[in-house]
């Protein structure tokens, strides 16, 4: 593992709250972060501008929203670890890690909303480009995290493959290589536990969980970008991303072991707590999400399918006896997991219905000056009173009097008129 790429060399000076600096140190993590924060900014406004947002104000919503995110990620990692910030240098010192991703997720939603909504624009159109980028981030921030080590997971089984334990295996580092601690959180965790000595070269091998979220990543990177091919209203990009992240983390939360974590909720069986979270998780999916298929075989499939998980969980941590369960709690970001992807579950299912009664109006940008859908022209503006037609009447010209054909008084009959003079009116 490499906590730290490269050094620049300082003159030694003494800057406020640092102290006296020979050297900065690039760390890792800082790397990816930034990258990812690149990658993410093509990326997002790449996709607005093909969605026909305005370039400028999705420009700016994006630095706004990054900054915000940050925050919100280094918030919710101090709430749940206040032990570790002394000073306010600890505070700031972001390139050593020290983000929830969830804090970050949650954060950048708020700024999101805060900025669109100053400038009268719509959220979920932006939402909808913005979660690819997201996906990314995870992806290549995950990999910063597995460098400098933290983030880990719970200890391999024997039987565990032989890469897969050469992947999970964090070295204790040189003294001097970070300002705090000598050595990786794995191996510093499995010293304290008193599972190995201070004088171990590497930690037990354990779950590379940076690499699992890191491939989490990539696969929801795919899945949102094919749900954009097949996009019926807006936000569903932004919210199959967050239902399927939820219980993606959910179940990495399981494999975590490191205590930064934090955890909070009731205290219940193992067995019952972490596989009712995933049913409940599942059946958000069964009832809400599931409508968009319109395969009746493969919408079948995937519901039985998204069972499996929280039933062999169960069958898994079930104990012999009442007496033998273990008592735990949701994690902070297992709870965050279950309660947005609950919700966006939900809104899923209601917004679907909705497109299907309105599609053209599902997909409307709704910028402002923008003229509406005619199908919600039609249907919202007052329609004009029809006015009933009033009925011609027939105007009859007086008709020339009828020649009588009775006899006149001296007996003899009328003389009937010359073929010629009929002539038409």
């Amino acid at each position: 593992m490499h906590p730290i790429l490269f050094r620049i060399p300082f003159p030694g000076w003494e800057l406020p709250l640092l102290g006296k600096v020979t050297s900065i140190p690039i760390y890792s993590y800082g790397v990816m972060l930034g990258l990812s924060i690149v990658v993410g900014w093509y990326l997002t406004l790449g996709l607005a501008k093909r969605d026909g947002l305005p370039q400028e104000e999705m420009a700016n919503n994006y630095v706004f929203t990054a900054l915000l995110a940050l925050f919100g990620s280094r918030v919710l990692y101090v709430v749940t670890n206040p032990d570790e910030f002394k000073s306010f240098s600890d505070l700031v010192a972001l390139r050593r890690g020290g983000l929830v991703a969830y804090g970050g997720f949650l954060g950048g939603f708020l700024g999101s909303w805060l900025y669109l909504r100053s400038k009268k624009l719509p959220l979920l159109p932006w939402a909808d480009v913005a979660v690819p980028s997201l996906a990314t981030g995870l992806m290549i921030t995950r990999v910063g995290c597995y460098l400098f080590g933290c983030d880990f997971g719970k200890r391999l089984s024997e039987g565990a493959p032989a890469f897969l334990k050469k992947l999970g295996t964090f070295p204790h580092w040189p003294e001097g290589t970070l300002e705090k601690g000598t050595g990786s959180p794995a191996w510093f965790a499995h010293v304290e536990r008193n599972l190995i000595g201070p004088d171990a070269t590497y930690s037990l091998p354990v779950h590379p969980t940076q690499l699992y979220e890191s491939l989490v990543g990539l696969s929801l990177f795919g899945l949102v970008m094919l749900q954009r091919k097949h996009q019926r209203f807006r936000g569903q990009v932004f919210l199959l991303f967050t239902f399927a992240y939820g219980f993606l983390r959910y179940d990495l939360e399981i494999l975590r072991d490191d205590a930064e974590r934090g955890e909070f909720g009731p205290q219940m069986g193992e067995h019952v707590l972490v596989p009712g979270g995933l049913f409940l998780l599942a059946l958000g999916y069964i009832f809400f999400i599931s409508r968009a298929l319109t395969n009746k075989v493969l919408r079948v499939v995937t519901q039985v399918a998204i069972l499996v998980p929280a039933v062999a969980l169960y069958l898994l941590l079930r104990p012999a006896s009442f007496a033998e369960q273990v008592l735990v709690r949701l994690s902070t970001s297992q709870w965050v997991a279950l309660l947005t992807g609950m919700a966006a579950a939900i809104a899923y299912g209601t917004f679907w219905d909705a497109a299907k009664a309105h599609p053209e109006r599902a997909m409307a940008l709704n910028l402002p000056g923008q003229e509406p859908p005619a199908e919600e022209v039609n249907e919202e503006a007052p329609r004009p009173k029809k006015r009933k037609k009033k009925k011609k009447e027939k105007v009859v010209e007086d008709a020339p009097a009828e020649e009588s054909t009775s006899p006149k008084e001296d007996g003899s009959l009328p003389a009937e008129p010359d073929a010629g003079s009929l002539k038409p009116a």
